[in-house]
C-alpha cells in the first residue's frame, strides 16, 4: 500500500481492531446495557467500512500483502456489521459469538498491512498492534463516558479501567514511535510538508503521544471526585485523547510504508 490512502486504512483499521479487543475482551458485558454494544457496533461497523475503502485505494496492484489487506478489511467490516445488526435485532447471545469472532478477524488485517510496511514484519506488526491499543482504548473511554449520561446507575468501574488501559497503551505506544526510529525517510508528497520535511513527522508523533499520556493522567485524576461531574469532565478529557492520538498515528504512519 501506499499514499494518504495507506496511511488512513492503517490508521483506521488500528482503531476497529483496538476497540473491538477492548470492547469484547475486557468484563462490559456484565457492566453495561445491550445498547452501548449497539452504538459501538455502528460506530466500527462505518470506520471498518472506511479502512477498507482507504486501503483498496491505497493499494498497490503488484503487492499480494496489500491485496489481502483489502479482502481482509471487508471480510473485518462486514462481520462487524453482522454482529451490529444482531445486536439490533436482540440476539444478543449470538452477537456475542460474532463479536469475538470480529477480534482476531480485525486483528488479520494488522498482519497482513504489517507485510507492506518498509519495516521488518515483527517491527511493523508490533507498531500496528500498539497503535491499536492506543486508537482503541482512547474511543472506547470517549463512547464509555458519554454512556454514563443514560446509564446513571452505572459505577465507576468500566471507566477506571478503561482509563488505566489508556496510560498503559500510551506507554507501549510511545515505545512503538521510539523503535521505528527518528530518522528521514522517503515519503509520499501527497501529505502535508509538516509531516514529510526530513525527520519530523516522528517527533510530531512523540510530542502528541506524549500529551496524550499527560491527558490520561488528567483523567485519572479528575475520576477521583466523587460527583457525576466528576465522569463528565473526565469524558471532555477524552475527546481531547482521541484528537491528539489520531494526529500522533497519523504523524508516525506516514514512515511506515515505503515512499
Amino acid at each position: 500500500m501506499s499514499g494518504s490512502g495507506g496511511v488512513m486504512a492503517l490508521v483506521l483499521a488500528e482503531t476497529v481492531a483496538g476497540a473491538a479487543a477492548f470492547l469484547w475482551f475486557t468484563p462490559l458485558w456484565r457492566e453495561v446495557k445491550r445498547g452501548f454494544f449497539t452504538l459501538t457496533g455502528i460506530i466500527l461497523s462505518i470506520l471498518g467500512l472506511a479502512a477498507w475503502r482507504a486501503a483498496v485505494a491505497g493499494a498497490v496492484t503488484s503487492d499480494p500483502w496489500g491485496t489481502w489487506s483489502v479482502r481482509l478489511a471487508l471480510a473485518s467490516a462486514i462481520v462487524t456489521l453482522g454482529w451490529t445488526a444482531l445486536q439490533l435485532a436482540k440476539r444478543n447471545a449470538v452477537a456475542r459469538v460474532v463479536g469475538f469472532v470480529s477480534v482476531p478477524l480485525a486483528v488479520s488485517v494488522l498482519v497482513a498491512m504489517a507485510r507492506t510496511g518498509r519495516q521488518r514484519e515483527a517491527l511493523a506488526l508490533f507498531e500496528l498492534l500498539a497503535g491499536a491499543a492506543f486508537l482503541g482504548s482512547v474511543l472506547d473511554g470517549l463512547l464509555l463516558g458519554h454512556w454514563y449520561l443514560t446509564d446513571r446507575g452505572l459505577t465507576r468501574e468500566p471507566i477506571d479501567r478503561a482509563t488505566l488501559i489508556m496510560l498503559v497503551a500510551v506507554v507501549i505506544d510511545a515505545i512503538a514511535v521510539v523503535a521505528g526510529g527518528f530518522g528521514g525517510v522517503g515519503s509520499s508528497e501527497a501529505f502535508n510538508p509538516l509531516l514529510t520535511a526530513g525527520a519530523l513527522a516522528p517527533w510530531i508523533a512523540f510530542g502528541m503521544v506524549g500529551t496524550t499520556a499527560l491527558i490520561a493522567v488528567m483523567v485519572k485524576a479528575t475520576l477521583r471526585g466523587t460527583r457525576a461531574s466528576a465522569v463528565q469532565s473526565a469524558t471532555g478529557f477524552f475527546y481531547l485523547a482521541v484528537v491528539t492520538a489520531f494526529t500522533a498515528e497519523v504523524a508516525v504512519k506516514v514512515r511506515f510504508l515505503p515512499r
